[in-house]
Formats: structure tokens, sequence, C-alpha cells
């Protein structure tokens, strides 16, 4: 799908491609496109280097990845909310030949590293790292700029290694994903098929998986706004045919009163049958849970009516979208296989399946997840899964809720559910509409309730598990 999104941009069509106050048209995204491939071959790059972007999403950004992989290259992708001791572990190991970056990430790493901090980013010197070059507006202090020259190169024809993706990993063990073009194409045109772009018609979403499938389609895309009330203008000026947005920021614009239209999907962290059921009520035609990992995007997906008819327990994520497979291990986690799946973790040979670290039940070709691996909760000798029954706590009234493990002083655990509580929500209400799922609880049952709002963490902002068990035992303390 690249390929053909490459393919389809050429200099001289107007037709917008970007939309906002940094939009650009198709023909100067690929004019954008081809500066920036003749400029990286004149550097000496070629078929199968590895290329660091630090780059702001937007149409630099998107110019510099088509580039990169209209030559061939493989691209990694640095992420300054990881922390510079991370970074350098994973720059060690994926050792770019050349390292692209705008004024902003490298002001990230010097004179506005303090401003940064406090909003979570951070990066090291990347020069000190591998050769550095500016794309876009230098500042004082900025790499040499990357400078315009030289023809394009042919179009590489073959397989091999696109992107570098890295997730969760310490200092010394840095993990990093890494995905084939072959595999690479086959998850986007899942992502078509499930989020069926026409022509022409606006999509909201920034995340690449979004915006190559869309732009591919012809659609114009634009990224969503964090604050809800410039998403509000943007869904009522452009009026999507879909639009993807990440569970807190679906929240926050709820909260805000945001009006939707048109399809709406949801993933990257877990998607309730509440949340998909307010999403329709503001509005949208349709609401859908996407599940996908680093490792395969997407895994499977389940639209709100059928999240929320689900008559057990645990979390459905849906039915496995076309050509990935599933299997359980003797311990019910959740193993992946299939033509998008990635080819292997940087450093280490090629693999069929990959292991999902979330436990589950299979029913055909249907998940339901009954919590990650990691977080089990071992209390009198029960394992408890939290996924397995966080869902039933999202009555009306609650935005978030979940279920965490602290130490009982006899080395067991108590569970402390904490819930977080919608704006205006009435807490006499939502503690009288909790009874009932406690009490179905069972031997999962909290020792204690906590209302509070659920920590979070990580580019997806998901729940911070860790922050989450200090907070209720700070509660359990005071």
């Amino acid at each position: 799908m690249l390929d053909e999104l490459n393919a389809g941009l050429r200099p001289g069509d107007d037709t917008p491609a970007l939309l906002g106050r940094r939009g650009i048209s198709r023909g100067d995204l690929a004019a954008l496109r081809d500066v920036y491939a003749g400029a990286l071959h004149a550097r000496g790059l070629r078929p199968g280097d590895t290329l660091g972007v630090a780059v702001r999403p937007g149409p630099r950004s998107l110019a510099v990845l088509l580039a990169a992989y209209r030559m061939g290259l493989r691209i990694a992708v640095l992420d300054p909310s990881a922390g510079p001791d991370v970074l350098v572990a994973r720059l060690g190991l994926a050792r770019p030949a050349l390292i692209v970056a705008d004024a902003a990430a490298q002001a990230v790493a010097s004179w506005a590293a303090p401003l940064a901090r406090r909003a979570g980013l951070s990066l090291p010197d990347l020069s000190r790292l591998a050769p550095t070059v500016t794309v876009g507006r230098r500042l004082p202090g900025s790499a040499p700029s990357l400078r315009p020259g030289g023809t394009p190169p042919p179009v590489f024809d073959g397989d091999g290694d696109a992107v570098i993706i890295f997730t969760s990993g310490t200092t010394a063990s840095p993990r990093a994903v890494v995905h084939t073009r072959a595999g690479l194409g086959t998850g986007m045109r899942a992502v078509a098929d499930l989020v069926r772009p026409r022509a022409g018609v606006p999509i909201l979403g920034g995340m690449f998986f979004v915006l190559v499938p869309s732009l591919a389609a012809g659609a114009p895309v634009a990224v969503p706004t964090r604050r809800p009330r410039t998403l509000a203008r943007q869904i009522a000026t452009l009026k999507p045919q879909a639009t993807y947005l990440t569970p807190p920021l679906l929240r926050a614009a709820l909260d805000a009163g945001v009006p939707f239209r048109g399809r709406v999907y949801s993933g990257s962290a877990p998607v309730s049958a509440a949340l998909l059921s307010r999403v329709r009520a503001a509005g949208a035609e349709e609401a859908w849970c996407v599940y996908a990992l680093t490792e395969v995007f997407p895994a499977a997906a389940i639209e709100a009516g059928a999240k929320a008819a689900h008559p057990g327990d645990g979390d459905p994520v849906g039915e496995l979208l076309p050509g990935v497979r599933a299997q359980l291990t003797p311990g019910g986690e959740l193993r992946l296989a299939g033509a998008g799946v990635c080819d292997r973790y940087l450093g280490a040979e090629p693999h069929e399946w990959v292991a999902t670290g979330d436990i589950a039940r299979l029913d055909g070709r249907n998940v339901v997840l009954a919590g990650r691996a990691k977080d089990m909760i071992l209390r009198r000798a029960e394992n408890i899964y939290p996924g397995l029954y966080e869902p039933s706590l999202h009555v009306p009234g609650v935005s978030l809720a979940i279920l965490v493990g602290v130490p009982a002083g006899d080395g067991d655990e108590d569970v402390v559910a904490i819930v977080e509580t919608s704006p205006g929500a009435d807490r006499a209400a939502v503690e009288a509409a909790l009874r009932e799922p406690l009490r179905r609880m069972g031997a999962a049952r909290p020792d204690r309730v906590l209302f509070a709002p659920v920590p979070l963490a990580g580019r997806s902002r998901k729940p911070d598990r860790a922050a989450a068990a200090a907070l209720a035992l700070s509660g359990v303390r005071r």
C-alpha cells in the first residue's frame, strides 16, 4: 500500500492530502518526498541502511517516511517520550546511518530540555550518536540542514526491513519490533478493509497506519487536535467519514460534549463497551474497538453493539481479521501469527508466532481478553486477572476503572478497585450501580474501592498499573 501511495503521488496534483493549518496538497507532498529522496541519496544512503527520524507529525515527517520507503531504507522512529537513556540504548541497537530531526526535536535535547521534561519529553544529543541533519527551519544550535540536491534514485523494488518500532524495554535491553515491507503492506491493507476510506471524503486520524491507507485511497487526512473545543470544530467543519482517537482522547472529548459522526475507531489501550456506547450516543454511526499490538496492527476488531451484547466475563475484542491466526499456550496466553505479524525483534531470528502477553480465550475466531499475564494478582492462592472483571465495573458514570494488587503484609495481596467517575456523575448513583457487578465478581471481589483518577502513562496513555498500585497503597495508609 505504501507502494500504491508513492505511485499515486505526483507533482502538480493540487488535491488536498493533509488538511489543517499545516496542510499540504498531494502534489506538494510528492515534490517534498522527491526532494528528500534526492537529498538522502546524495548523502550516500542506500537500500537497507537505517534512517533515524525525529520529526513532529506533519507534512515533513510524512514526506521523509515516504522518501525513505521509496528508497528501500529502514526507518527507526525516535520517540522523545521514552527518555534519553532508553533512546541511547535503542540507537545503539538500531545503528542509524543518519538521523533527520526538526529543530523542535533538537531543542528538546538542548536549550528547551527543562521545559520539555515537564511535558514528559526528553532526547539525548542526537549528533553524538549518529550524523544528524535538520529538516525544516533551523534554529541556533541545530544540526546542518538536509540540503536539497541530487536526483531521486530509482524506486526500490523488493522486500526487506521497512520499519523498526521500539516497544517496552530497559536501557540494558531495549526491544525493537521489525516489520518487513511485505508485512507492513499486509497490515495496512487490513486497516483499509476495516476503515473503508472513500476518495475525497476527509478522515480524522494522525497515526501512520491511518494516514497511509487513507491517502492511498484518495481520502484527505486531518490530524486530530487534543483540545476538545477545537476537535469539535474539526468534526463540524470536516464532516469526517471516519475518526481514530485513543481512548483517553475519546473520553476527554465525550466529557466535553464533543459530537461525533460517521465511523469512530479506538485502540492502543483498553476500549470498554461503555466508552463505545457513549460514542454512539454522541452521534457516531459506528464505534469500533481495534485490538492491535506493536507486533501486529490490527489483529481483531469489534463494533459497539457486539461488544455490549457480550454475555460473559472478560473483554471481547472481536473477530480475528483475515490472515491473522491465533493459539493459546497451556497457561492461556494468546499468541498470534500471520502475514501482517512482525518479522522479528531486532537482533533475534525471524519468528512465526508472537506472544501478546494477554491472557485470553478463543470462541472460534473471536478473542476475549482476561487481562495481562504480568498484571495477575495473587490473593489467597487465587490467580486473578484484572481484565476478566474490569469491563463489568464500567457502569454509567464511570469513565475508567481498573483492579490492582497491593501487598497485604503477609505475602498475600489485597485487591483494590480504582474507579474514575465522569465529570458531573453522581457519586451515590455510581456506588449503587457498582453493587451488583461487585457482588458477581466472587473470589475477585475487591477488598476496597478507591474513587480517584486512574494514572495514565506512555504515548498511548494506557493505565499505569504501577502508579495505580502506589496510589491504592497510599490510600490504604492514610
